[in-house]
């Protein structure tokens, strides 16, 4: 087996390889220098050009002797395609890996699996002489609201889902709805497949009625590919769709909000605004806040995850709301708790 050493320079030979250019005037031993260096490489313009010369032995490079300063290029005229992945690719896969599994149908996914596993390996194998095939170690994405385990998904049941969308077909399936805790059979027309933190929701409309709604990929119990072309595939607008904010769910009418902020709170909220057009004025205890939102359920709850520190002032419909719902989680604290 090749050792750490070897591995190291094949990869930053491989790395050179992908950085030039198909024409002249090519590209310069100090341009390449700067690339390798931001790849994670800790090497010299001595290396650079010792590993052009070696490579030009085996590869069609040429050099641009009459430029000045001189450029490196593939030879004109010859068709190289070089397999794997370089170590920026390495890690852009490493990091999408588990973001796109529930979003990609079986079929895509299969293509990409043999390119996750050489990203995984490649960054393995460099990360004991290049500080940059680490950066996996020294980075992280976590919610920002508690950190709830992901649903189980059956694997069936979601590659029935995607395969259903990607055709632009029906689907006869029996879903799970959890509020009104019933099993339905349904026929949908499958729109759309969006990722919202741990959960993945298939976006349909259920015929004969042609509202959009959102179920949840793990509700299903049973879904079956039909012939039946989707209906309303064409016209749907997924951009439109999210920008409604139909994925915050509740309603979508738009609400001139007033509240009260404690000064803490002001404070952080003044740091990541409510909406673009959010003003706030400072008052003797705190701040009083403005802002066009929608009256959604992720609005109710960030203002009940506030407690004391924020008071709704308007609409008085969204004040009565949120102040019976305090009331009753009041009382609900003033009873003594029964342990079984």
């Amino acid at each position: 087996m090749p050792s750490a050493k070897a591995r190291s320079t094949l990869s930053r030979q491989w790395e050179l390889l992908q950085q030039l250019p198909k024409s002249a005037p090519g590209i310069t031993v100090s341009e390449l220098l700067i690339r390798l260096n931001n790849a994670g490489y800790s090497i010299g313009r001595r290396s650079v050009e010792r590993d052009l010369n070696d490579l030009s032995l085996t590869f069609p490079l040429q050099c641009n002797s009459a430029g000045t300063p001189q450029g490196w290029y593939w030879k004109p005229g010859v068709s190289v395609e070089l397999q794997g992945v370089s170590l920026t690719e390495a890690i852009s896969l490493a990091l999408v890996e588990d973001a796109v599994r529930p979003l990609l149908p079986a079929s895509m996914l299969s293509v990409l699996q043999p390119r996750f596993a050489h990203a995984r390996s490649k960054l393995k194998e460099l990360s004991d002489d290049n500080p940059a095939a680490r950066w996996l170690d020294k980075i992280a994405s976590i919610p920002p609201a508690l950190n709830l385990q992901a649903p189980h998904i059956c694997p069936r049941i979601l590659e029935t889902l995607q395969s259903a969308l990607l055709g632009e077909q029906q689907l006869q399936c029996s879903y799970y709805a959890v509020h009104a805790d019933k099993t339905s059979d349904l026929t949908l027309n499958p729109l759309a497949m969006v990722q919202r933190g741990q959960v993945t929701y298939l976006i349909a409309t259920a015929p004969p009625y042609t509202d959009i709604r959102q179920y949840a990929a793990h509700r299903f119990l049973g879904a079956t590919t039909l012939e039946t072309s989707t209906q309303g595939a064409q016209a749907f607008d997924l951009k439109a769709y999210l920008d409604s904010d139909a994925l915050q769910f509740g309603s979508p009418q738009k609400i001139n909000f007033k509240a009260w902020l404690s000064q803490q709170q002001g404070r952080l909220i003044r740091e990541t605004p409510l909406a673009p057009d959010m003003r706030m004025i400072e008052v003797d205890d705190g701040y009083e806040v403005f802002a066009t939102l929608n009256n959604t359920w992720q609005l109710h709850w960030w203002i009940l995850s506030l407690g004391e520190q924020v008071v709704v002032h308007e609409p008085a419909s969204l004040r009565q709301h949120i102040g019976n719902m305090l009331r009753r989680a009041a009382a609900a604290y003033e009873e003594t708790p029964i342990y079984r």
